[in-house]
């Protein structure tokens, strides 16, 4: 990048926002896909007229700009794969309102999502996303990524809990989707659009949130048993059964093991699989459901159900259910990390073909994951980093993803395309499907400047 673009870039954000030194750009080059990309230019802008600014010079020039939050995506969706501009939105971190009465939160991109959600129990209010890395990632990267969570299987993911978006598109104009009502079906739904969208069309620069009350209280369970098959068939039958978990985590035996230290007590050697339950509402809607489970998990002599009895072990059964992925690091230092999606009841036969996959593939393979709504995190731990055991993972990966399309299912169910899958695109959308999604892009962003190289093939146009 030349001098003269490099001063205007610091004319718009002050010059202590704007950096091109080695060492910062090296800060802005990674996100946890573990891939490195460097970046031109850092710049920290603090208010929706900067973006604008920003945009307005970078389409001119026909620079690429990457939004980044705080790279805790996995898929390398924050990557400068092309250089440019890396836009931080950690400055923009401001909770601009809470509407107690209405229901609703409006934030900038870069507020914490944990820190929000704290925010809001002061006001007795929960915005339900909340994805394993929320003590750190961002409202505009969930937004960007429509990152999901544990209190997904009652509450939905980022998308349904989104009214409205403040966006800066790449020729620096700004525009506004959805309400802050409930309704309104006045145009096309391009909230949604944006959604998931992993910066490609546009900057999110406000954020419009859907809020709940608090809950009166919560129950937290943890269910140990002896068969993995039946504890993953037994996901499905909690939700026949008509009790309706607000969290429903499942653990394998090998994820159990590298967090048990963790945990309020040992876990006996017995045991193959856990499941952690949680179910909120009013008092008495929520004793009547934990009855329900009880006498349901009575008759499973497989199961043993623990009732968490003070928030100490509630905090403990989640740090260790939070801990897994890093601890996997345990194993071995190369990871390769999907978070595919099957229905419910195929729960079982998934996690039975990723145990046939690692006897014959020689790979430690562990599972664990959001089992309420059938996303389930598929760690693929390699030997070492050597080209065989890269190949043996990429097998394992390609194998996976067409087992799971064969199951109805979807490849991604949380963590977006970015870089690491978009080769398997194909896989799961028709040419129609990718050839439409192109030209939106084209339509938001002709000359390609936001988040090239991102979503789609790499041969593609």
């Amino acid at each position: 990048m030349n001098a003269q673009l490099l001063k205007q870039l610091c004319t718009i954000v002050g010059k202590k926002n704007c950096s091109n030194s080695l060492e910062t750009l090296h800060c802005y080059s990674y996100d946890s896909s573990k891939q490195t990309y460097l970046p031109d230019v850092v710049v920290l802008p603090d208010s929706t007229k900067q973006m604008i600014a920003i945009l307005q010079l970078a389409n001119k020039h026909s620079i690429p700009v990457v939004a980044r939050g705080a790279g805790s995506g996995t898929t390398g969706g924050a990557l400068p794969v092309r250089g440019g501009i890396v836009v931080s939105t950690s400055r923009m971190n401001k909770i601009l309102e809470i509407d107690n009465e209405n229901l609703i939160g409006i934030v900038e991109p870069g507020v914490i999502t944990g820190e929000f959600q704290q925010q809001l129990k002061q006001h007795r209010l929960m915005y339900p996303p909340d994805p394993a890395s929320l003590k750190f990632c961002t409202m505009g990267g969930n937004v960007a990524e429509c990152a999901g969570g544990p209190s997904a299987v009652k509450y939905g993911v980022t998308k349904d809990s989104i009214l409205g978006l403040e966006v800066v598109l790449a020729n620096g104009d700004i525009l506004n989707t959805g309400t802050r009502t409930e309704k309104g079906v006045v145009g096309y739904d391009l909230t949604r659009l944006f959604i998931g969208s992993e910066g490609t069309l546009g900057i999110i620069t406000k954020i419009i949130t859907r809020l709940q009350p608090l809950p009166e209280c919560k129950e937290t369970f943890l269910l140990q048993s002896d068969s993995l098959h039946k504890t993953t068939a037994l996901v499905a039958t909690i939700l026949q059964q008509n009790i309706q978990p607000c969290t429903l985590e499942y653990m394998d035996k090998t994820a159990t093991e590298l967090v048990s230290g963790l945990l309020p007590e040992k876990i006996p050697e017995t045991v193959q699989a856990m499941l952690i339950i949680e179910i909120d509402g009013n008092t008495k809607q929520v004793a009547a459901q934990c009855d329900q489970l009880q006498k349901l998990v009575e008759t499973l002599p497989h199961c043993v159900l623990q009732r968490a009895t003070n928030d100490e072990e509630i905090e403990k059964i989640w740090l260790a259910r939070r801990s897994i992925s890093p601890a996997c690091f345990q194993l071995s230092a190369s990871k390769t990390s999907e978070d595919v999606v099957v229905p419910r009841s195929r729960i079982p036969e998934l996690v039975s073909f990723c145990e046939a996959l690692s006897k014959k593939l020689d790979l430690t393979i562990l599972t664990f994951g959001h089992a309420g709504d059938g996303n389930i995190h598929v760690n693929m731990m390699s030997h070492d980093d050597s080209p065989r055991e890269q190949q043996k993972a990429m097998s394992a990966k390609t194998e996976l993803f067409k087992k799971v399309l064969s199951m109805n299912g979807t490849l991604s169910g949380e963590h977006g395309i970015g870089l690491t899958k978009s080769d398997f695109i194909h896989m799961e959308l028709d040419a129609v499907s990718i050839r439409v999604m192109q030209q939106l892009k084209m339509l938001f962003d002709p000359k390609n400047i936001l988040n090239p190289g991102k979503i789609f093939p790499p041969d593609s146009p």
